[in-house]
């Protein structure tokens, strides 16, 4: 029997089958896909142009910068003139003249004023210019300044503390990529924070920088029942040297312990009251992790030493202090898994003050604002905050050498899969926290080396452990819990469950 529907019926079915939304996307899919085809192709006979081209003499007519309405042109043109003066002595070839122009491009980026990618034009320049030549290009560098004004509140969470901020940082504010930045906070354990700091590129290099700022702030310390404040300003210089980094500063802080509980004890009270310190500092730092709050594979290498009160330094402490740190990370291979997600990785920290004089003085005990505090969810897990080491009653008083160690392994989750940042672990850690020993008759130098000696008497204090470790952009959370297996007189473990947040974890 025929079919008696009218042809226009087909025809608005077929219109309204074809506006379906899986339709939709499949037509947005093919034209996509042929966009990429499209584009690839031109990449790929870019490539092959460069390529037979690779060698071919080219010189720079100009190099123009288009966008930086707000940078300086001599800030700019220190970058970018090195290329033409370069091209006085002999030509570059197109290979090298793009290797060039993309580090150029890289620095402009890195300086972070302008939005990437930075985009990056060749043309040729006009024949009927007497004064080009035939190797002439005039290359054209797009940008996109960021805006100078960035105004930020929220919460921060690490390190066993918890704060609110504002935070006003101004963009490029003389033209050179310098910023102010103006920092406020109100938190758990810092009462109170206020900072602000000027930064700058150094000769137009993003890699060299110098910040110089100032600090006030009120930390509250139960551990050790008193409020510490601190006002003061530093300086520094920060460079990049392959892949380290490096930062040589210099600070001045006026200290004051005050605030103490009516339970204090007799050593936090001797400490109590006002201090100078006045020190010079350098870090350096090597960071190959693939992801530094949970990696998988690399390492991470890190050094500080402080000098204080020595010879034109003045202020009324005087002391050499060193810190190592170092984390390593690999992955458990597991056959028949490409990437098994399960990680082993260790961790070791150490540190000392050895204790110099002011001038026309005798040496002098370290204070309870200088010294170590070894303990708590993101160092040596299973102990209370600041709970290893020398205590007097209930404080935590700090020690002048010290030592901690942990080895972790991590399980992605079952049906999860490793590629969520989130893992089950099991742990052990530990660590020793010693004060300086003050032996008659022996000098310093004897009494540091019998005190590093004493690491390694007998077994550090240990806990071991299970739990749940997630990733998040901002922070490390933990839940663990944890069981002490070694611990020494006075000090304070935590059997049962212990929750960590931070951004550097043992």
């Amino acid at each position: 029997m025929a079919d008696a529907r009218d042809p226009e019926d087909d025809i608005f079915e077929n219109l309204r089958r074809t506006q379906t939304p899986e339709h939709a996307r499949k037509r947005q899919q093919e034209a996509d896909e042929r966009l990429h085809a499209e584009e690839q192709k031109a990449q790929e006979r870019l490539a092959e142009l460069i390529d037979h081209n690779s060698t071919a003499p080219v010189t720079f007519s100009s190099i123009r910068i288009l966008g930086a309405t707000h940078t300086r042109r001599g800030f700019l043109e220190r970058i970018f003139n090195p290329l033409l003066n370069a091209n006085q002595d002999r030509p570059y070839t197109l290979a090298e003249a793009l290797k060039e122009l993309s580090i150029g491009a890289g620095k402009l980026e890195r300086f972070d004023i302008f939005h990437p990618p930075v985009s990056l034009y060749i043309d040729l320049p006009n024949k009927t210019d007497p004064s080009t030549s035939p190797t002439d290009i005039d290359v054209f560098l797009s940008v996109r300044e960021k805006s100078r004004l960035l105004l930020k509140t929220g919460t921060d969470l690490g390190n066993a503390e918890g704060s609110a901020y504002g935070n006003l940082l101004l963009r490029n504010v003389l033209g050179g990529a310098e910023s102010l930045n103006l920092n406020a906070s109100l938190g758990t354990r810092t009462r109170s924070a206020y900072a602000l700091s000027f930064e700058s590129p150094i000769l137009s290099n993003p890699d060299i920088r110098w910040e110089i700022g100032g600090l006030a702030s009120s930390t509250q310390k139960a551990w050790s029942s008193h409020e510490e404040v601190l006002k003061g300003g530093s300086t520094k210089i920060k460079w990049l040297s392959g892949i380290s980094q490096h930062e040589v500063g210099y600070s001045g802080f006026w200290r004051q312990a005050t605030g103490l509980a009516s339970n204090a004890s007799p050593t936090v009270r001797e400490d109590a009251g006002d201090s100078v310190k006045s020190s010079i500092t350098h870090a350096w730092t090597q960071d190959q992790r693939d992801n530094p709050l949970l990696p998988s594979r690399g390492y991470f290498l890190k050094t500080f030493s402080e000098i204080a009160g020595w010879g034109p330094l003045k202020g009324d402490v005087a002391f050499w202090k060193s810190e190592a740190e170092t984390q390593t990370a690999i992955p458990v291979p597991i056959p028949g898994f490409k990437n098994s997600g399960i990680t082993f990785t260790t961790g070791l920290r150490a540190g000392m003050i050895y204790p110099l004089a002011l001038a026309g003085q005798q040496v002098q005990h370290s204070r309870i604002n200088d010294r170590f505090q070894l303990g708590g969810p993101t160092d040596v897990r299973g102990f209370r905050l600041s709970g290893l080491g020398p205590h007097d009653g209930a404080d935590a008083v700090g020690g002048d050498v010290y030592a901690a160690g942990s080895a972790n392994i991590l399980f992605p989750l079952p049906r999860l899969g490793p590629e969520r940042p989130l893992r089950l672990q099991a742990f052990v850690n530990g660590g020793r926290l010693l004060a300086l020993r003050d032996k008659a008759g022996e000098d310093v130098s004897k009494n540091v080396y019998s005190t590093v000696a004493e690491l390694g008497n007998g077994l550090p204090s240990l806990a071991a452990g299970f739990g749940v470790v997630y990733a998040h952009p901002v922070a490390r959370f933990e839940l663990n819990f944890s069981l002490p297996l070694v611990l020494r007189k006075g000090e304070e473990g935590r059997k049962g469950l212990q929750f960590g947040i931070g951004i550097s974890f043992l």
